[in-house]
């Protein structure tokens, strides 16, 4: 009560100044007392306009210029949302005119323009603050985090380092610095700092480390995935959540319209996400669903995003809402179900969800683990699964919504004609095993069994992806240090989807990796009847490949250690009758099973999505 009448005498005394203003606008007395009664309400705006003025008048007086820059400073810090980081942008480039060598300012521009999608210019800007303020741990950081965007990996990894010698406890920073490392595979060191991530997962609830680069991190497990989800969660997401009692639902209960499923995503373009769901959506049983997808990333105006544009009942672009206008935009469209398609991955708009524009969220495909709890309550209602990948219910947060198979998949997918096997520097009668995974995803242990593979087949190559420089050269010297002739490591470059998938015809077995399976570089090689060796761990991520091979009835292609696994890499690559036999059996079970069936896949989901808004009107029914 007493704060609320200090409101109100703060707001009757500006509203004086401002009448007293009126009749002598040139009254400079009244012009200082309304700023900082603007101040005092928190309305920095209004408070920048009349500091301009002021500053106008007074020239260079320093109290003046340290009151505007503060409210420019305080505009700029409440950005949540393109047009608010254009703000920012715009009042910290104004602060900088009267006070250039303030290193914050610069440190704050970087942010807003790291946001806005300028890297080159935020580099900039950070690289000024670091020159200003060499000892700021989040200003290297965050300079990092540009030079990782612009893809001077090096540069990154030397500016993580830089941070973490200013400030050792800087978790995010250390986050940063071990999966920049696993995508150049530099593996120096990288146990020990793997295991200070998991002990900060478990004893600092408040330690935000990425929960995507943790699902890569060799040893950890699902419990300690779970908790750093969690962390992460609580640490974005709690205040937001408690926003969500705004929305009413009532008018969903009883109603005879369709049910409207909404699809949460950065990534209806050319992506690998096109790959699994467009044909799911264009199966959608139209007469008892409608479905609305909510892109938030880039128009790339390929055939991909047009043809999912066409797929959905309706197609909203929200990239330049707010969240909290996009949850609305949700709850008006009276959308039941929310599927969100990102999780914690790179551009996600999970704060969308948190909002609770919907009765139900699903956590699917995006994340490959559970997006953790806010307050002792999961983020998201349900987790799309199955049992082989969610064995244990207890490993995630959600409730667990049993498919058939987790993974969606196109009946189709794009394919260039074959060029000869050496364009793609593949030497003639070797044997090709191949693994088409992200360098992230390799490990040392994993690298070291293929490694083993390759000197007991010596007319063998493994074929890689090129990801970057520096992990094509960390590798071969990894090869040499294990007695392997580095010329036997081949790298793909990156090619389009149609020329990757022709690709696979020249490989003979695709060795998967782990913690991090290959999910879509699993069904591209399982559609190209690529058989596809792997090892599942106890977490999400890496029983993906197992679910795939479970699903199309060919497990004998799933190890149960590491040492079956390399004696069964062995037996393909030595029994060229017993590869071709899995190869037919691949191609059989291609054509019958229900893996690149998406109409049968629909159907499956659309019964679940029935079920359980049958189950929540139920349960709105028992608490009336």
């Amino acid at each position: 009560m007493q704060a609320n009448e200090s409101v109100q005498q703060t707001e009757a005394a500006l509203k004086h100044c401002q009448q007293a203003l009126l009749r002598n606008p040139k009254d400079l007395d009244a012009q200082i007392q309304c700023a900082n009664l603007c101040v005092t309400l928190k309305r920095y705006e209004e408070a920048a306009s009349y500091f301009r003025r002021i500053v106008r008048i007074l020239k260079n007086n320093p109290l003046a210029l340290d009151a505007l820059c503060y409210c420019l400073q305080e505009m700029g810090n409440i950005a949540h949302s393109r047009a608010q980081f254009l703000q920012a942008e715009a009042c910290f480039a104004e602060a900088l005119q009267y006070q250039p060598l303030n290193a914050i300012y610069w440190f704050n521009l970087g942010n807003a323009q790291r946001e806005l999608n300028k890297p080159t210019v935020a580099l900039k800007s950070f690289t000024q603050s670091i020159k200003l303020n060499p000892n700021d741990a989040d200003a290297h950081n965050n300079l990092g985090n540009v030079q990782r965007e612009l893809g001077q990996l090096d540069l990154a990894i030397a500016g993580y380092k830089n941070a973490l010698q200013l400030k050792p406890d800087l978790h995010h920073a250390l986050a940063h610095l071990v999966h920049q490392k696993q995508h150049i595979c530099d593996w120096d060191n990288i146990d020990n700092e793997i295991n200070q991530l998991r002990d900060w997962v478990l004893t600092n609830t408040n330690a935000q480390i990425s929960p995507f680069a943790f699902l890569s991190m060799p040893n950890t497990t699902a419990i300690e995935q779970k908790q750093c989800a969690t962390n992460w969660a609580n640490s974005f997401y709690s205040k937001l959540i408690q926003q969500h009692m705004a929305f009413d639902f009532t008018q969903l209960k009883n109603s005879k319209e369709k049910l409207k499923i909404g699809y949460l995503s950065a990534d209806f373009r050319l992506h690998p996400l096109a790959f699994l769901i467009t044909e799911l959506i264009e199966n959608s049983d139209k007469n008892h669903f409608e479905t609305f997808a909510y892109s938030y990333g880039k128009d790339d105006k390929t055939p991909e995003r047009k043809r999912l544009e066409k797929a959905f009942t309706v197609f909203n672009d929200i990239k330049y809402l707010t969240d909290i206008e996009a949850a609305k935009k949700i709850h008006q469209d009276g959308v039941a179900i929310l599927v969100d398609l990102s999780g914690f991955t790179q551009n996600s708009r999970t704060s969308i969800v948190a909002l609770k524009p919907t009765p139900i969220s699903i956590n699917w495909l995006g994340f490959a683990g559970t997006m953790g709890e806010i307050n002792g309550k999961p983020l998201f209602n349900y987790l799309l699964t199955d049992q082989i990948i969610t064995p244990n219910a207890e490993h995630v947060s959600e409730e667990p919504l049993y498919l058939p198979c987790y993974q969606a998949n196109n009946a189709q997918r794009p394919l260039n004609q074959l060029t000869p096997k050496h364009l793609h520097g593949l030497p003639e009668n070797t044997f090709v095993f191949c693994c088409f995974n992200q360098s992230f995803k390799i490990t040392p242990a994993v690298f070291a069994v293929w490694m083993r593979i390759l000197a007991q087949v010596p007319n063998s190559v493994l074929w890689l992806l090129d990801c970057n420089t520096w992990a094509c050269n960390n590798l071969k010297r990894e090869a040499a240090k294990a007695g392997i002739d580095p010329a036997r490591l081949i790298f793909a470059p990156r090619v389009t989807i149609a020329e990757h998938l022709a690709r696979h015809a020249y490989a003979d077995l695709f060795l998967d990796t782990s913690p991090y399976n290959a999910h879509t570089s699993a069904s591209d090689a399982l559609w190209m009847g690529l058989p596809l060796l792997t090892c599942p761990g106890d977490t999400f991520a890496s029983r993906v490949a197992s679910s795939l091979l479970q699903h199309i009835h060919i497990p004998q292609l799933i190890a149960a250690n590491w040492h079956e696994y390399e004696q069964k890499a062995l037996y393909y690559a030595q029994n060229s009758s017993a590869l071709n036999e899995l190869k037919q059996q691949l191609a059989k079970q291609n054509s019958i099973s229900s893996l690149f069936n998406p109409s049968r896949f629909a159907s499956n989901l659309e019964e679940h999505y029935q079920q359980i808004w049958q189950a929540y009107q139920v349960k709105i029914d028992s608490t009336i």
